[in-house]
């Protein structure tokens, strides 16, 4: 069994996912105090602050649900972070980046999850375009999760054997 990451680094992840989670309420504080609904304000040319509510999934799923999925996605939300949250005191030492990755994504998902379960939705404010083709609003919480899902993608990615066939760090040698 490999050995185990130190409290020290437990510890740091835990309080990366509570900065995330803690910059993504305050970033949305003040997108609602500044911001009103569906009017944007242009940052750049393929880039706005736009307000939008979000009481789906990713890009606005089941948000003519009826209600229900509030409920089911904070469950969901839920039951992801206590399992991220128990992966990330289980790391290996040779882990970080994948607790980096866990971490962001932990935070993230608590980030919306503070949303869904006080609001009834999600808060989005961050809106990206290029021309007339709009990606879908976001936050901090969802960049927080995407980069924390790019991070384990690298950290699998360097575990595998290399095309020379030197051995990468997960190929159990």
């Amino acid at each position: 069994m490999p050995e185990r990451a130190s409290a020290r680094f437990r510890i740091a992840c835990f309080a990366i996912a509570a900065a995330v989670a803690g910059l993504d309420q305050w970033t949305k504080q003040l997108a609602e105090g500044a911001l009103d609904r569906a009017r944007p304000v242009e940052l750049l040319p393929v880039l706005d602050l736009n307000l939008h509510y979000n009481t789906g999934a990713a890009f606005s799923i089941l948000s003519q649900a009826g209600g229900w999925q509030r409920w089911f996605l904070s469950a969901l939300a839920l039951i992801v972070s206590a399992i991220i949250a128990l992966w990330l005191c289980r790391l290996g030492r040779s882990e970080r980046l994948t607790g980096l990755g866990l971490a962001f994504i932990l935070g993230g998902a608590l980030g919306n999850l503070w949303d869904r379960i006080a609001l009834g939705y999600v808060v989005d404010f961050i809106s990206a375009h290029w021309g007339g083709a709009y990606f879908p609003a976001f936050n901090v919480a969802d960049a927080a999760i995407t980069t924390g899902a790019v991070l384990l993608i690298i950290d699998t990615a360097r575990s595998y054997k290399s095309p020379t066939g030197a051995a990468g760090k997960g190929d159990g040698r």
